[in-house]
């Protein structure tokens, strides 16, 4: 079990917020494979504050989703601190994680995401703004980073220490720098070496691409639990064999081309229920190749799925899909999703590194427009 506080997950695995990815309907489908901890997309702490429509239509759950959780992107304590009391008041939300590990360049040469950890003392602001916020309502707040801005510049261990000393029930570490982006391999040492630094629970991110990438993070570096992204991309039944693993099963069989249409029709049918089926059809395209990765589908079935616009032309394509096909074991423990290349330069605010105060800096501009990502 993962403990956060007052709250309990029945196995120690988070789903990180993808933008585009993890909306109410993918979170009932991973949850519906295993527990966890289903967190909806990044939101800006600043549209919640203005009511920024696009921010307030995010934060939609299932009716199923009995915790709720939701990770907030913020660089001023008084939005940030606001924006917790009002998901708490509101929005009946139990675990608010805050991003400060976003390597993006629009939300990095603003101030925000994996660059904000350098001012040590505007990240404990934000962080005891966002506790104190939540603690009346009994709210669990944790924060995510990434190593640092690159080698030369790291911040974790800082990051930290400020986390535990404002109260964060946890941290999770992506052990990539943001000049990695999401290239290369994580460096799971790093995760190691926080969890000696700190007494809250720490959080592993980074390579989880089967269940046994998660038992081996966890036995390499002691971490309470795993966050798992590009992982789960097309491949939602992996929180079920998480749950498998973390409570001592034995390994599942891989799913069939046929098991696999039958996420694939799943997944159609609760995006149709969220944003209508056309909206919800037209979403659903994108996860088409993640899916089939591997799979011998053919280039003008899989454009027509590319296309696909109803669940009645979803089913007919999906129908002609051999259903005995193995799964392609070739693509275990491959990477999936966004990889890119290292950038030779974060860019940042002027003057960013030449102190570690932040308290005074003018970041009004890094809250615009970052809702989803």
């Amino acid at each position: 079990m993962l403990k956060l506080g007052n709250l309990t997950i029945d196995t120690p695995v988070v789903l990180a917020p993808m933008a585009g990815i993890t909306n109410a309907a993918y979170r009932r489908l991973c949850a519906e494979q295993g527990a966890g901890l289903y967190v909806c997309e990044m939101i800006t702490s600043r549209g919640i504050v203005e009511g920024d429509q696009k921010s307030l239509d995010m934060l939609t759950f299932d009716s199923r989703e009995t915790v709720r959780s939701v990770q907030l992107y913020g660089v001023d304590p008084v939005y940030v601190g606001r924006a917790v009391q009002l998901l708490c008041d509101q929005y009946g939300v139990a675990h608010v994680d805050l991003n400060f590990g976003c390597p993006v360049p629009k939300v990095t040469r603003k101030g925000g995401g994996a660059a904000l950890p350098w001012k040590r003392n505007l990240l404990g602001a934000i962080l005891r703004a966002a506790v104190q916020a939540a603690t009346p309502y009994g709210v669990q707040v944790t924060m995510k980073t990434r190593i640092g801005i690159d080698s030369a510049h790291q911040t974790y261990l800082d990051a930290g220490r400020i986390a535990e000393e404002s109260g964060a029930a946890a941290i999770g570490l992506h052990g990539r720098t943001a000049a990695q982006a999401y290239s290369g391999q994580a460096d799971w040492t790093t995760i190691a070496a926080l969890v000696s630094h700190v007494n809250i629970p720490v959080l592993g991110n980074g390579d989880i691409w089967e269940a046994g990438d998660a038992l081996r993070m966890v036995a390499e570096t002691g971490c309470a639990g795993v966050i798992v992204g590009r992982g789960c991309l097309g491949r939602p039944w992996l929180f079920r064999d998480l749950a498998v693993a973390f409570a001592g099963g034995e390994a599942l069989n891989l799913p069939t081309l046929g098991e696999v249409t039958q996420v694939m029709r799943r997944h159609g049918e609760l995006l149709a229920d969220l944003m209508g089926e056309p909206r919800g059809l037209r979403d659903f395209r994108k996860h088409v190749p993640w899916y089939l990765k591997g799979f011998p589908a053919g280039g003008d079935l899989r454009a027509a799925l590319g296309m696909v616009e109803s669940l009645s032309q979803l089913d007919d394509l999906l129908a002609q899909l051999d259903p005995t096909i193995p799964f392609p074991v070739a693509e275990l423990g491959a990477p999936r999703g966004r990889q890119g290349s290292p950038r030779d330069h974060i860019v940042l605010p002027e003057g960013w590194l030449n102190d570690t105060d932040g308290l005074s800096a003018d970041l009004a501009a890094a809250e615009i427009g970052v809702s989803g990502g």
